[in-house]
């Protein structure tokens, strides 16, 4: 398996790509990710979004009509969870998000197969607080967790949007992610790459 890693829009917000012997996906669809796609050659016939938050979705629709893409979310897109209204109202941000359709819903789901059986398995970790659809999605053999806004090097998902909550996120992180392997990598929505180990020991706020 291969991942590649793109960032894109004002908020810097990474998707990725993973290239497998059973096809590609993607994991989250920041503004740009649909063209660099059609860059490298891929063709994702799956997008996996860790939550509807605008600058993990903006793509969503140009990925889903050029290549065919099914998305898979905890739940179906409303203005609150992409944060429309309170981007509107707050700051008068210029919204345009175009319509695209979920696939799948996962918010019962514990494991999704994008790909079928022959394809990465993912476990699924609900952690809201973010948002209140935040999905992290983990590859256990592989010890990679793809974990959207959830944790960071150094820092946590912001809890001042809609429906943010801290001390709800920190208990997701401490039940659900602190349980993983210190050596299992994590992929985030913003800024580089971390583990486990580190964050256990160094993230201000798990101390």
């Amino acid at each position: 398996m291969k991942i590649e890693s793109y960032t894109g829009g004002y908020f810097q917000t990474n998707g990725y790509w993973l290239s497998t012997d059973s096809g590609d996906l993607l994991i989250d669809a920041p503004e740009g990710v649909a063209d660099w796609l059609a860059d490298q050659g891929a063709k994702p016939s799956a997008l996996l979004l860790t939550h509807l938050h605008y600058d993990h979705v903006v793509d969503a629709a140009a990925v889903q009509q050029r290549f065919g893409s099914k998305i898979y979310a905890h739940s179906r897109p409303d203005a609150d969870l992409t944060l429309e209204t309170v981007l509107k109202e707050t700051i008068g941000w210029p919204f345009d998000l175009q319509p695209f359709s979920i696939g799948q819903l996962l918010a019962e789901a514990k494991n999704v197969e994008p790909l079928g059986v022959s394809g990465p398995n993912f476990e699924i970790r609900h952690v809201p607080g973010h948002s209140p659809d935040s999905l992290c999605y983990l590859l256990p053999d592989d010890e990679l967790l793809f974990g959207g806004d959830v944790l960071f090097a150094g820092g946590l998902g912001r809890t001042d949007f809609p429906h943010g909550d801290g001390p709800l996120l920190l208990q997701g992180i401490e039940k659900k992610l602190l349980d993983l392997n210190d050596s299992t990598r994590v992929l985030p929505g913003h800024g580089p790459e971390t583990t486990i180990g580190i964050e256990r020991v160094s993230n201000p706020f798990l101390n």
